[in-house]
């Protein structure tokens, strides 16, 4: 296990859409104990495999002291007329915290180093990390979420960092 360097704006990895996770093998598992590892840390709430330079389908998560992981997870139902909008953050644009829009409820489905099925849901803060985790394996940051004149403020400030 190791605590893995977190890839930052402008890394292309960041913006590249992640790999299924295809064979369970030493690989994968190493990858699971290091997000595992990473995430586990104050103030961090998820992690995405592309986060630490890996382009595989899954992320850890650390909310609510309880820890996780999921491969192959895809959003499979989101609330359709509860919306949150408070500021988000992200490991990969440091320091940094804009209101983003997410849906109250979200729930993943996916697999486990077993390969059986596995069932993540959540609201809140648990919704957000689940549809955060879910875009960056997508190959995109919460801050393509914005609205245009936050997004305008947030670029800036991400230019200004860099």
């Amino acid at each position: 296990m190791a605590m893995r360097e977190i890839r930052v704006v402008g890394d292309p990895v960041l913006r590249t859409p992640c790999e299924p996770v295809t064979d369970i093998d030493a690989r994968v598992r190493s990858l699971v104990e290091d997000l595992l590892e990473t995430v586990d840390e104050d103030g961090r709430a998820g992690l995405a495999a592309n986060q630490i330079g890996v382009n595989l389908r899954a992320f850890s998560w650390n909310i609510d002291d309880e820890i996780g992981y999921v491969l192959n997870p895809r959003i499979v139902e989101l609330s359709e007329d509860e919306f949150q909008d408070g500021d988000e953050g992200c490991l990969s644009v440091p320091g940094l915290w804009f209101p983003t829009k997410r849906a109250w409820y979200a729930r993943v489905e996916g697999m486990d180093l077993d390969g059986r099925p596995v069932v993540v849901e959540g609201e809140e803060l648990m919704a957000r990390c689940l549809q955060h985790e879910v875009d960056h394996l997508d190959g995109m940051l919460y801050l393509d979420r914005l609205e245009r004149s936050v997004r305008k403020k947030a670029m800036k400030a991400v230019r200004e960092q860099l």
